[in-house]
């Protein structure tokens, strides 16, 4: 029971979160890409029990295929003349050559219509993937510049300085709500890997578990900031 991740508690504690962060910051950008995220990670679930299931259309198609080719073949056989003589040694190697080169290019086409489904299914998947990266670093762009050094010190602001209006409360908060936000997008990655673990998804995946990571220690290195200020 505990031993994989379920969508929909990952989905509702990315609802319980927004409504949070719109309670305390309904008009904050942060609110609007916590939105983003509950729509891609309600899009992902449908997306991965589409792709944890055989494409009929896909696989009709690679069918099809392979039934034409078999019949293009057969036909080009019934058609070709035979004459049967003593092949010279050289006439041995041409041939036999020639056998080696359409039998890798017939493999080469097998392999390319059965793993076709599959090539698809891992690109879409590999897509999605660098959505949530993307979200990712426009979550890091919010909290780039919540600096709590800055809290109280507005004569050392400058015109070009970002505006600083949080109370040290609201920009502890702040900070949590991004943390978790890092901390989701890498459940919602590790979803994918597990439902679908080729090598290049669990790798991809394991990236942007280490990219969120790596952004959620600058928040915590703020929120530690914070709470020695106290």
């Amino acid at each position: 029971m505990y031993k994989e991740l379920k969508f929909q508690k990952v989905i509702s504690t990315i609802a319980i979160l927004q409504e949070r962060i719109k309670e305390r910051f309904p008009e904050a950008g942060i609110y609007r890409v916590c939105e983003e995220l509950h729509a891609t990670a309600t899009s992902a679930e449908v997306q991965i029990a589409s792709l944890s299931k055989p494409n009929p259309w896909i696989r009709a198609g690679v069918i099809s295929t392979f039934i034409i080719f078999v019949i293009l073949l057969g036909f080009t056989l019934s058609i070709a003349t035979w004459e049967y003589k003593t092949p010279k040694l050289t006439d041995l190697i041409q041939i036999t050559e020639a056998l080696i080169n359409d039998a890798l290019l017939v493999g080469a086409a097998l392999f390319f219509l059965i793993t076709f489904e599959k090539r698809v299914k891992r690109r879409t998947v590999i897509n999605a993937l660098h959505q949530l990266r993307s979200i990712a670093h426009v979550v890091d762009m919010h909290q780039l510049t919540k600096d709590p050094a800055m809290i109280d010190n507005a004569r050392d602001q400058t015109e070009s300085s970002p505006q600083r209006t949080m109370t040290e409360f609201e920009l502890q908060r702040y900070l949590d709500y991004c943390s978790e936000m890092f901390s989701l997008i890498s459940k919602i990655a590790a979803m994918y890997s597990e439902k679908i673990p080729e090598p290049e998804i669990i790798a991809a995946a394991s990236d942007i578990e280490s990219l969120c990571t790596g952004l959620c220690q600058k928040v915590w290195q703020k929120l530690v900031f914070l709470d020695n200020t106290n």
